[in-house]
This record gives C-alpha cells, structure tokens and sequence, in this order.
C-alpha cells in the first residue's frame, strides 16, 4: 500500500485578482481603485468549496421497480472568508475594502468590480501548493462585522460572502 499525505487545513493562501471588462474572458490586470479590495492571503479561514449537483428524478409510468435520474445544473454556495479587522497601524482606521467593495455594488457604482479568486492549499515546507481552487467573477454578497464584547479578549473578526459563476479544482500534472 502506498503512502498517503493528508493536506493541512491551515495552510492556504486566498488571491483575489479584478476582473477587467464586462466579458467572461476578460482577465486581465488592471490598477485597483482605492479602497477596493487589493489584499492577497489574509484570510484567516475559507469555507464554501462546495459544488452540488440539481439530479431530476423522472418517474415513469409502468416502471414501478426505478427512478429514472437526469442530470441538472449545478448548485454553488457562496465562498466565505474570515479575517482579523486591520489597521496599518495603531493610529489608522480599519481597512474597509471589504465594505466598500459591497456598498459600492448596492449603490449602483459601474461598473460593477468582480473578481476571480484562488484558494491554494500548501503542505508544510513546500512552496508549491498542492491543492487549487478557482472561482469566477466572484460578486460581494454579504460583509459581517465583528461581534464586539469588552469580557473577551478575542480579535475582531470580519466576514465576506462572494458569490460567484464558476468553482473548480485544478490538479498539477
């Protein structure tokens, strides 16, 4: 039996790169506006690698032994990432890239900033990743603020919700 390696789920890098132009192909890069989103890797956690399948079940007459199965569209959730709120110092205010980025979308600010994303998975030591997820013109769907209590300790932790067009995995090889 072969040795298997098991992926760290800590370490991972999130790369959220502008889509230019209103096309699905359009992927080239452009300067950011200030205050929209231009940070790679800070995310503390990243959930939503999901894809599910819509099967329609056909029920014939006569055939009371089977469901007939057909495929159907797929289901994508929405990619989640969390990260610690920063300042770039103890005298800055907190970066608010997220917030802009969905307040610029709801008020009808064209055009409308997309993005495609990459989650890179990376064993300990290694500077290639091992496992890569991409997803397409990602769209802000929700921001959560932090909850704030003054009996902890705990760091404020915002949340982005991104929408988006397309998700897969891609292998090396």
């Amino acid at each position: 039996m072969s040795d298997v390696f098991l992926l760290p789920a800590f370490r991972f890098r999130v790369t959220l790169t502008r889509v230019v132009g209103g096309g699905t192909n359009s992927k080239a890069a452009a300067p950011l506006d200030p205050g929209v989103l231009d940070h790679e890797g800070q995310f503390a956690e990243c959930s939503g690698l999901d894809l599910e399948a819509d099967v329609k079940e056909y029920l014939e007459g006569g055939r009371n032994d089977r469901v007939v199965r057909r495929v159907g569209r797929v289901k994508l959730v929405p990619i989640v990432l969390k990260r610690g709120m920063f300042s770039a110092d103890a005298r800055s205010t907190a970066d608010a890239a997220l917030w802009t980025w969905l307040t610029h979308m709801v008020s009808g600010r064209l055009p409308v900033t997309r993005y495609d994303g990459r989650i890179q998975v990376y064993g300990p030591h290694l500077r290639t990743p091992l496992a890569t997820w991409t997803f397409d013109r990602g769209l802000p769907q929700k921001v959560t603020g932090p909850t704030l209590n003054a009996k902890t300790g705990e760091i404020a932790i915002e949340e982005l919700h991104i929408v988006h067009e397309g998700l897969r995995m891609e292998v090396r090889g």
